[in-house]
């Protein structure tokens, strides 16, 4: 039987884990500037762009260690980077060039939310 399984490939949903959901809630919505969709006990829903971001509680040890790393794309970097320090975000890095093609530059720069997850914006800067 042949497969019509073509592999994966749009995410619709990634999982956050925390320790306090309300602090984190606040965190997303209120410094970050993320669209708050809704709530149910221990969740927290927000859109980001085509992606749902869930807020949650650890609901087993295996999984109480930091997210995976996000990357937010942002245009201009240092205005967004600008805005969120300002807003108290603590940064691991400044806004800087990891890569450069014919075409474009990409510019990184990472930073920590309110449970020291590491997340980062990104941008491709045309050349």
């Amino acid at each position: 039987m042949a497969s019509t399984f073509a592999g994966l490939g749009e995410i619709g949903q990634i999982a956050i884990t925390v320790k306090d959901v309300e602090r984190a809630t606040a965190f997303y919505r209120d410094v970050l500037g993320m669209t708050f969709l809704f709530n149910a006990p221990g969740l927290a829903f927000f859109q980001a762009g085509g992606v749902r971001l869930m807020i949650s509680r650890v609901e087993a040890e295996e999984f109480n260690h930091p997210a995976s790393i996000l990357y937010f794309r942002v245009s201009p970097i240092e205005a967004a980077h600008a805005e969120l320090k300002q807003r108290g975000v603590e940064f691991r890095t400044e806004p800087h060039v990891v890569h450069r093609t014919d075409t474009y530059e990409l510019w990184l720069c990472d930073f920590y939310d309110c449970e020291r997850n590491t997340f980062a914006l990104m941008e491709e800067k045309k050349r």
